[in-house]
């Protein structure tokens, strides 16, 4: 992966000083070792009237597996293929951005010693970036560059020229040009790169707040997207997303008042502030699953539907839990599960506790059997109702564990989110919601097919008319195998059932 940056001028001001800025002489070829590989700088072009540079950074895959995703220390997707072939070698990332960062710390800092008028100066610049991932694609790329002033061509990259009927890819070829300072151009492109690429390779912890206020200090806080660009760069991450929103309005303030944020920020006596906050819904539900897991005494746990590993990181808190093992089906969930509970840099002892498995739960699966209880929070939602019998069959017939605790929203409750317009579901990918009745109706039928009992609870504020507005069902295997004979049946005729859809 490369960007090249390119500054024109004139006798006067001649475009070599790109070279004094970026404290990278024009003549020499430099290389500089990173934590994935080797960042080279070379110009292409060193002329009084026109000047390049170019960044190229060889990412090594296998040692980007290694320090952060690979299996057993990093606890990676069980796609072992996609773990070093993959677009990072290739397009821009936060593994540019980083690189960015530790070559030209300088520049980004807008110091020069040996020319110190010249970070100052506006130069004109153009800015190549010939392969960048556009989570949002050109349109996203425009809102973003534009309002920082400046001409952006962001032109979508097809997969494939001799098969234009493939369509195009997610990258885009982008060319930024403009009059900025050096300094100000490299700090947007720290920034915006991996907010584009929207997957960053490292675990965000909460300095990076100070990174990125640093960084985008002067104009971010009056960005139209600044929303976007922090949740993104802080990795969707929502308490460190808050800080530093709140951080960013108060510098907008502070701006507006000329003062200083410590002038305006002074209004709240923390010690005095003693108003009790609503618990979020989730982390109820996440006490709920947790109370349940604890009052049947498992040991070894199942996260069916991990994604990002909330619950996953919750259980690891717990000594009683001495195996956690999250599933998934998307491997960029299990990869941002892996980097938000940072198992790269867990003693050896925590991380044979936890597993991170891409799987299916629409079929069976020798590796979740064994196991004292399973969860599926919030998962049966998103199954296309035809495919419930299947995973039925794949967590209750196959897999057995002695207990599966299932929540799901309910339906019922919708009318009590003011936001939520008549008629819809929560969130756009579920396929449906069930009411109570519904919701233990399902239950009790898979319940009774392979010889579990079940009882119901709410979790959330109860609601007189409507209920609660998370559903809990707690299963647990009845004695014995538990299955009766007419379960056994039933379940080698799902078998069956479950291999001709497969095969279909």
């Amino acid at each position: 992966m490369f960007l090249t940056v390119t500054a024109t001028g004139t006798p006067d001001r001649p475009a070599t000083d790109l070279g004094f800025l970026l404290h990278k002489h024009p003549d020499k070829a430099q290389a500089f070792a990173t934590s994935y590989g080797t960042a080279h700088v070379v110009y292409p072009e060193a002329a009084p009237e026109r000047c390049t540079a170019a960044l190229l950074l060889e990412v090594d895959p296998v040692a980007l597996v290694r320090r952060g995703k690979g299996r057993g220390r990093g606890g990676a997707p069980d796609s072992a293929l996609a773990q070093y072939v993959n677009d990072r070698p290739y397009a821009a990332s936060s593994l540019l951005a980083v690189a960015l960062g530790t070559v030209f710390s300088s520049a980004l800092k807008g110091q020069c010693a040996a020319r110190p008028e010249l970070p100052g100066r506006a130069l004109p610049l153009r800015v190549e970036v010939p392969a960048l991932p556009a989570r949002g694609g050109p349109d996203l790329v425009r809102r973003l560059f534009e309002p920082l002033g400046w001409a952006v061509a962001a032109d979508v990259v097809p997969l494939d020229e001799e098969f234009p009927e493939w369509g195009d890819s997610r990258y885009v070829r982008l060319v930024l040009a403009g009059e900025a300072r050096l300094a100000d151009a490299l700090r947007h492109l720290y920034v915006l790169l991996p907010v584009l690429d929207d997957a960053k390779h490292y675990w965000v912890a909460p300095d990076e707040v100070d990174k990125l206020l640093r960084s985008g200090e002067g104009w971010l806080e009056g960005h139209p997207e600044r929303k976007l660009i922090t949740s993104r760069y802080l990795a969707r991450r929502g308490g460190l997303t808050r800080d530093a929103l709140e951080r960013l309005e108060l510098a907008r303030l502070a701006e507006a008042d000329d003062a200083e944020p410590e002038e305006l920020d002074n209004a709240v006596d923390e010690a005095a502030d003693t108003e009790e906050r609503p618990v979020p819904l989730a982390v109820r539900r996440r006490e709920a699953v947790l109370a349940a897991l604890r009052a049947c005494g498992a040991s070894r746990v199942l996260d069916l539907g991990c994604g990002q590993g909330q619950l996953v990181g919750a259980l690891l808190k717990e000594p009683r839990f001495t195996e956690v093992v999250g599933v998934d089906v998307s491997v960029r969930a299990l990869s941002e599960a892996a980097r938000r509970l940072r198992l790269d840099r867990l003693p050896e002892r925590q991380t044979a506790r936890v597993k991170l498995l891409q799987g299916s739960l629409a079929y069976t699966d020798a590796r979740l059997k064994g196991y004292d209880a399973a969860v599926l929070s919030e998962v049966v939602e998103h199954v296309d109702p035809p495919r419930l019998p299947a995973l039925a069959y794949a967590v209750f017939g196959a897999a057995r564990p002695r207990t599966v605790v299932v929540t799901t929203p309910n339906a019922e409750y919708n009318v009590r989110w003011p936001s939520l317009p008549a008629g819809h579901v929560r969130h756009p990918d579920h396929r449906f919601e069930w009411t109570r009745e519904e919701f233990r109706a399902w239950a009790a039928e898979a319940a009774g097919r392979y010889g579990y009992e079940v009882a119901f609870q709410g979790v959330g504020p109860d609601d007189p008319e409507v209920g609660a507005p998370t559903q809990l069902a707690l299963f647990t295997l009845s004695g014995g195998d538990g299955r009766p004979d007419g379960a056994r049946t039933d379940a080698r005729s799902d078998r069956r059932t479950t291999a001709q859809e497969a095969a279909a």
